[in-house]
This record gives structure tokens, C-alpha cells and sequence, in this order.
């Protein structure tokens, strides 16, 4: 493969998508869900699962892929034995993946939706963008609504752009682009001696200018035929928007990717992601823009 072709490459279009095969009881709607996306993006198809190959496993997919109307003769299938993290971002980078799909686990007796500790790796590492699916199905659900983080950043016009070319193909008329006023930081802007008319005029101030901040991006944008809405709310960054996309009842959250691998203080002082990962609000998008 081209590796030169990773670099600088577009966040969209999806031109080849990936499929983490684990043969958990969801396995079968993980890949109706892919054979949806890639029908409709026009994408190809590259199924990945990292241990032993033997016959068993060959005709538990071949069924699997049949169910889900995969055509083997057009799909790639890569067998491979190593440790999973590792050994599925290198087939992804090797393979020049797009989009990577793996699967949410519900929560017992909760309405929650968490992911295991390798899909928080690869969800954090990822060099190409990742969707994670909280409720797949071997007749995926049209997607109607979608979130996007509009954090004030290089990537969230990229992040932004994917989430729009999405919205197209997908015909979904509604997407909320949300900017998150941090509260904390809020608070360090005002000084302890304000009145309270000053502490207003300083919230307002601070909200005006994040919004238009977001709005010279929007205007960088091709939204075309798709309605697209500004939300502010305050609230610790992540947190505040995944709740946000819950009570909406979003189909998919849109984020970018983390700016750089965390680290032992983003443990300590969470990461906006981590909120996220922690209790997925929906299935979620994050967006690798490789800027």
C-alpha cells in the first residue's frame, strides 16, 4: 500500500470502511450496519478479526455476512493473530481505512451503553475516524438527528464538514452543531470584585464571542440543503454535550479526535472524550481529519 496517501488526506469521503469481527452475539447487526454505510457511501468493504482462523470461524462469518447481504466476492476479510489493539490500527493504516466500525456493550438492567477497554484504545488512538454503534441491528434505523461538537479548534471545521457529508447521503435534515461554554473558564474571566450588572455583561460577552467564533466556520461550510442549528450551553466540555445529544434523543454524536494520545493527567483530570466513552449518549462519530 501507499502510505504517502495518509498523509494530509481528507477526513471524508469514506472511501474504504472497516469492520473489527470479535463474533460477539452482535456481531451479525454490527455488519448489517456496515453493509448499510458502505452501500450508501459507496464505500469498500474490509472485514478485520485479529486471532486464529480455522474452519468453524470461516463458516460462522460466511453465514454472518450472507444474513447481513455481504458479497464475499467484493468484501476482503484479513485474519490475523497479535495483540488487538495494536495489530487492528496497523491493518487500518496499511489498508488506508477511512472509517473504522465497532460495537457498543449495553449495560445490564441499565439504559447505558459502554464500550471495553480495546475499543477505548482504538478510540483514543485511531489515525482514521471511528463509529461506535450503541444499538445495531440487522435492520439498521434511519438516522434523523445529528450533534456535532463545535469546539473552538483546527479540526472541528473538518469534524463539521464529515458530519455534513453524512447528513447528505443519509438525507438527514437536521443537524446541531453545539458549542460548549466552559464554565470553570467562565468563572476565571470574572474577577472577584464584580458587580453583579458586570458579571452579565461578562457572561454575555464570553458567550457572544464563542458563537461567532463558531459562526465564521459554519460559514466555511457547504451545508447545502441541510438545516443546520446553533446551540450554546454551559457545562464541563464533553459531559455537557453528551448529555445534550441524550435528552435530544440524537442518533449520532459527532467529535473530533482526541489532539493528542492521553495521558496519565488526562485520567486524573477528565479528558472531554472520556465523559463521552464513559456513558455513550448515542452511536458516535469521532472524526479523524489526520491535519
Amino acid at each position: 500500500m501507499d502510505l504517502s496517501k495518509l498523509k494530509k488526506r481528507p477526513s471524508y469521503p469514506f472511501e474504504t470502511i472497516a469492520v473489527a469481527i470479535s463474533f460477539s452475539p452482535r456481531c451479525e447487526f454490527i455488519l448489517a450496519e456496515a453493509k448499510r454505510f458502505s452501500t450508501i457511501l459507496g464505500s469498500s468493504l474490509l472485514l478485520l478479526h485479529i486471532g486464529e482462523k480455522n474452519a468453524e470461524k470461516e463458516q460462522q462469518l460466511d453465514k454472518m455476512m450472507a444474513d447481513a447481504g455481504i458479497d464475499a466476492n467484493h468484501t476482503r476479510v484479513i485474519w490475523m493473530e497479535g495483540e488487538p489493539v495494536d495489530t487492528i490500527l496497523k491493518l487500518c493504516k496499511l489498508n488506508i481505512v477511512d472509517l473504522l466500525i465497532l460495537g457498543a456493550l449495553e449495560k445490564e438492567n441499565f439504559l447505558k451503553f459502554y464500550i471495553g477497554s480495546i475499543a477505548r484504545s482504538i478510540s483514543r488512538k485511531a489515525k482514521c475516524s471511528v463509529l461506535l454503534l450503541t444499538n445495531p441491528n440487522t435492520t439498521p434505523q434511519k438516522f434523523k438527528k445529528i450533534v456535532v461538537n463545535g469546539v473552538e479548534n483546527a479540526k472541528t471545521i473538518h469534524t463539521i464538514n464529515t458530519s455534513l457529508y453524512l447528513a447528505k447521503n443519509f438525507h438527514v435534515k437536521e443537524v446541531t452543531i453545539v458549542n460548549e461554554v466552559d464554565v470553570p473558564g467562565l468563572a476565571m474571566a470574572i474577577a472577584d470584585d464584580s458587580t453583579a450588572p458586570q458579571t452579565k455583561e461578562i457572561k454575555k460577552s464570553f458567550t457572544e464571542e464563542s458563537e461567532e467564533t463558531l459562526q465564521m466556520v459554519l460559514e466555511k461550510c457547504d451545508a447545502s440543503d441541510v438545516q443546520v442549528a446553533n446551540k450554546t450551553i454551559k457545562g464541563k466540555p464533553g459531559y455537557a454535550i453528551s448529555k445534550f445529544a441524550k435528552d435530544k434523543k440524537a442518533d449520532l454524536l459527532v467529535i473530533n479526535s482526541p489532539d493528542t494520545q492521553l495521558n496519565v493527567f488526562d485520567r486524573i483530570f477528565t479528558h472531554d472524550i472520556e465523559y463521552i466513552l464513559a456513558d455513550l449518549p448515542c452511536n458516535v462519530l469521532i472524526v479523524h481529519s489526520r491535519i
